[in-house]
């Protein structure tokens, strides 16, 4: 299916940290990076800005802000005047926020879209270049990326991503990773030499000819990649007494997802196929090493962890004049002789 059947008339906007640009103490601050909506629907663009209160002794006052997506004679052209929004845009100010609301998107509205605000202070002018990249998804031309190899993507190969644009002459492109201001390239293509497991995720491209922006769909990277350095750890943390309950946990990071063995050292077979192995009602035979095995079919690698079971306390009591041990409970009124059978605990 689709990005536009998927979507209908709905917005998707993709989150990012959010990013701050500024100027000594002016900055403007963006809620997303970039947006994918629909033909015909509504979108909300969000930021917020911030300057001194004071600065030379004078208060500051903010005297006009407005969204942008051109300049004309050094002039960022307001998208309240300007005829091709007309009566699509609002603006939305609450303290320091602040909305930008397009209705009735149509394919052209393609933008990046910026914010800027102008103050009384000498040089308290602030634009936000960052800005929020608007990409309508069912414009009739949009970009499309290919991958090279086609096939499955295993960590150190090389890849290549390639942008395809019907403009002639050709347009600029400009590779962006999904919540990343910072482009990645300014080419056609968007090469890998080794390509990481850090580097899965979903890209895109962008061009841009005569202020008419173009987009591209995103294309997901998933990098297969062995299980790193599984991380063992026992539960309870603590001294392990004999009688309780211990469970071994195995973890590792790996795509596709690790397998999990457990082994106790010189033995043969495997005490469980499971993430975690439980040991219950544990006995000081039970000490000694285990190593958890994650695998995959990119590879295996192994951790080693070391069991110590400490003997725990008995009380054997006894009725004088008797050597033979007696339930405490099923007998009453006798001479009791007890004695500790077992490691005594520290400080007792």
């Amino acid at each position: 299916m689709s990005l536009t059947g998927v979507m209908g008339r709905f917005v998707v906007a993709l989150l990012s940290v959010s990013v701050v640009q500024s100027q000594s103490e002016y900055g403007v601050t963006y809620t997303v990076t970039h947006i994918y909506a629909a033909k015909g629907s509504t979108v909300d663009i969000q930021c917020t800005y911030t300057y001194p209160p004071r600065k030379k002794d004078q208060s500051t006052e903010v005297q006009k802000k407005l969204w942008y997506t051109k300049w004309i004679k050094n002039v960022p052209v307001d998208l309240i005047t300007d005829p091709y929004y007309r009566d699509r845009v609002k603006y939305y100010f609450h303290g320091n926020n602040c909305t930008l609301r397009i209705t009735d998107l149509r394919e052209s509205d393609s933008a990046k879209y910026m914010f800027r605000f102008e103050t009384n202070q000498s040089g308290g002018s602030f634009s936000g270049l960052n800005g929020v990249i608007l990409c309508i998804t069912d414009a009739p031309k949009l970009l499309s990326v290919s991958v090279s190899p086609s096939a499955e993507i295993v960590e150190g190969s090389s890849v290549t991503l390639t942008c395809s644009s019907d403009a002639n002459p050709a347009a600029k492109y400009t590779w962006y990773k999904e919540n990343g201001y910072a482009p990645l390239s300014e080419e056609q293509t968007l090469f890998f030499r080794s390509i990481q497991s850090s580097d899965s995720g979903h890209y895109y491209c962008i061009t841009i000819k005569s202020l008419e922006l173009k987009c591209s769909g995103y294309k997901f990277i998933d990098v297969k990649y062995a299980p790193e350095l599984p991380s063992v750890s026992v539960s309870p943390s603590a001294e392990i007494v004999e009688g309780s309950s211990v469970t071994l946990t195995c973890s590792s990071d790996a795509n596709p997802a690790a397998s999990y063995t457990w082994y106790k050292e010189d033995e043969d077979s495997p005490k469980t196929s499971e993430q975690n192995f439980t040991i219950s009602n544990i006995r000081p035979e039970h000490s000694g090493s285990y190593y958890c095995v994650a695998h995959n079919n990119k590879g295996t690698h192994n951790s080693t962890l070391q069991l110590t079971v400490v003997a725990g306390f008995r009380i054997i009591c006894l009725p004088q004049n008797t050597d033979t041990e007696t339930d405490f409970e099923t007998t009453h009124g006798a001479a009791w002789l007890c004695s500790f059978m077992g490691q005594q605990e520290h400080g007792s």
